[in-house]
């Protein structure tokens, strides 16, 4: 019974990245574009997670610890080129 509803929320957290992934595609705004980005890295991270509650493993959680870092690191500097246009600002009073 329990895998049988961990298959159908794969299923359901696949429709979504592709969702996601026409949403990038078709997005009409920048921001858009980088709100779908970081909906298909929570998506990346659930399925892992229940791939590895499939698997009874916890050889993923490194994985998923690495590509939530990686996940908002990238909503940041995406959220701050929307603002300011540049992602690392530079000093020049030296």
């Amino acid at each position: 019974m329990i895998n049988t509803m961990l298959t159908i929320s794969l299923v359901l957290l696949s429709i979504t990245i592709v969702i996601s992934v026409l949403r990038i595609i078709l997005g009409p705004s920048l921001p858009d574009r980088v709100l779908a980005l970081d909906v298909i890295g929570v998506n990346l991270i659930a399925s892992i997670a229940v791939i590895s509650v499939l698997m009874n493993t916890k050889a993923f959680l490194e994985v998923i610890l690495i590509l939530g870092i990686l996940s908002f690191i990238g909503t940041i500097a995406y959220s701050k080129y929307i603002l300011r246009g540049i992602v690392v600002e530079r000093k020049r009073d030296r």
